[in-house]
């Protein structure tokens, strides 16, 4: 395959996601206990392995949706982009992210191209880092405060469920996998 066919950008502003259940996933990220974010994002982590091992892991559902393969390799991405947001936050004082285009990042990576035994074990690792940087964190460094490029403040605990919600919520779009009838 030389192109694939053109993913709608997600141009949604999910910081909502911190007042509120998401409607679609089911994740209430504001009620997370920040003491559990790594060990959630290592069972994700998990999931994501079992998910990357089915058949259907390279099909795209649709030609403009994503496989799960191009979604795990954009939450690996989400894992290292936090990690590094993190760093930043427990380092620097009130630091502005620079901006990522997820969408961007997908076409230069070639998320199309990725193969699953490869995605698997980068995806792990990744969230290893960044679940043991939440796992480090303490007493009030949980305050310290990062801003996003579009003005979005956070501190490391809104932005570890903000963080848990993405990856929880990329799961759930591949829940089709494994489903009876889902062939790849």
């Amino acid at each position: 395959m030389t192109s694939s066919p053109q993913i709608a950008p997600d141009t949604k502003d999910w910081t909502w996601v911190l007042d509120r259940s998401c409607p679609e996933c089911g994740l209430d990220a504001g009620a997370v206990d920040r003491a559990d974010l790594g060990a959630l994002l290592r069972d994700n982590a998990d999931a994501w392995q079992r998910v990357l091992a089915t058949p259907e892991a390279s099909r795209r559902p649709e030609p403009t949706v994503w496989s799960p393969t191009e979604y795990a390799a954009h939450v690996r991405d989400v894992h290292r982009m936090f990690s590094g947001r993190v760093a930043l936050m427990l380092t620097e004082d009130d630091p502005t992210f620079e901006n990522w285009d997820q969408d961007e990042t997908a076409v230069a990576e070639r998320y199309d191209l990725q193969r699953p035994e490869q995605v698997a074990p980068e995806l792990l690792a990744a969230a290893e880092a960044v679940a043991a940087s939440y796992d480090g964190v303490a007493g009030e460094a949980w305050d310290r405060r990062g801003t996003r490029s579009n003005g979005s403040v956070f501190t490391v605990e809104t932005l570890g469920r903000y963080h848990l919600h993405d990856v929880v919520h990329h799961l759930w779009d591949v829940r089709w996998v494994g489903a009876p009838g889902a062939t790849g």
